[in-house]
């Protein structure tokens, strides 16, 4: 099923690019170039062949990597996302990890200590969050920690040097924080809820009934068969990876692959647009199937036979 999405996905591509951008002969030989000239270059690149012959072309390239080529960056397509992705990866990894880490202990402090007010202030915090739109989020840390009282820089690391981004607290706390913040708010809610569950099964009385100490019954018993919705978001994440976050890093000026696309959008350049769109739906189906597989080995019970 994956393997048909993906050419699924690739052909609806492939359409809207045929569609929208069948040629770059203009932008490659100026608006003014005579009709002439532009068919003698379609011809020479092949442009002029049947949509189907330049269909199994693009399978063809993408099969070798091949994205595609921008001619308004005057480089292929692959450079400029090498270039950016490690970056992309970086901050949106972080994010995720550090989501992961917070929201699971923060899921099961909620549902044992279930219409508390610690509860209830954490639940109130997390729909805020939730609700808020992610550029909201980013332009208020920017106004607090960055405007009014200057600790974090607004802009994110501008440096071309992973270990120098890496490195870069000072600049890189506010954008990760955005991301963190909103993950954290969706990742708990789901976390909670499991948890609530889970603290209803007859394991979990008998463990506590055989004298088991709280702290084992939750770590051992608990945050296993409650983190499985955690396994499942954090598959559907990993196209966050390398596709970066859009919003994000276009707030914070970061170079990664998230403002490629911004600045792509703006220029017209469709090669990189869709190429972009290309890899985001194919890391998307490889999340879900990465998924699939991470919750039949957490769970014995759904595991197929």
């Amino acid at each position: 099923m994956s393997v048909l999405v993906v050419i699924g996905v690739s052909i609806f591509v492939f359409a809207l690019l045929h569609v929208i951008y069948p040629s770059p002969a203009r932008d490659v030989l100026g608006l003014r170039a005579p009709q002439m000239a532009v068919d003698a270059w379609n011809k020479a690149h092949g442009y002029d062949d049947p949509a189907a012959v330049q269909y199994l072309r693009y399978v063809k390239d993408l099969l070798h990597g091949n994205l595609g080529y921008s001619y308004i960056e005057n480089q292929s397509v692959l450079a400029l996302f090498e270039g950016r992705m490690a970056r992309s990866a970086y901050m949106s990894g972080i994010s995720l990890a550090l989501a992961v880490l917070i929201a699971i202990p923060l899921g099961v402090f909620q549902a044992v200590k279930r219409n508390s007010i610690g509860d209830l202030v954490v639940t109130s915090t997390a729909f805020t969050l939730y609700s808020m739109p992610v550029f909201f989020l980013g332009l208020l840390l920017i106004q607090v920690f960055a405007l009014s009282l200057p600790v974090f820089s607004f802009q994110a690391s501008q440096s071309t040097s992973l270990l120098t981004v890496i490195a870069d607290w000072h600049a890189m706390t506010l954008p990760i924080a955005t991301m963190t913040l909103i993950s954290v708010a969706a990742f708990s809610r789901y976390m909670r809820s499991s948890s609530m569950d889970v603290l209803a099964q007859d394991y979990i009385r008998v463990a506590r009934a055989k004298g088991l100490p709280e702290r084992l019954v939750l770590l051992r018993h608990l945050v296993r068969n409650a983190s499985l919705p955690i396994v499942t978001l954090v598959g559907l994440s990993l196209p966050q990876l390398l596709t970066g976050n859009l919003i994000t890093e276009q707030l914070f000026n970061y170079p990664g692959l998230g403002l490629l696309f911004f600045d792509s959008l703006k220029k017209a350049d469709y090669p990189v647009l869709l190429a972009y769109t290309q890899a985001a739906a194919i890391l998307v189906v490889a999340g879900n199937l990465i998924a699939d597989i991470a919750l039949s080995i957490a769970d014995p019970r759904i595991r197929l036979r």
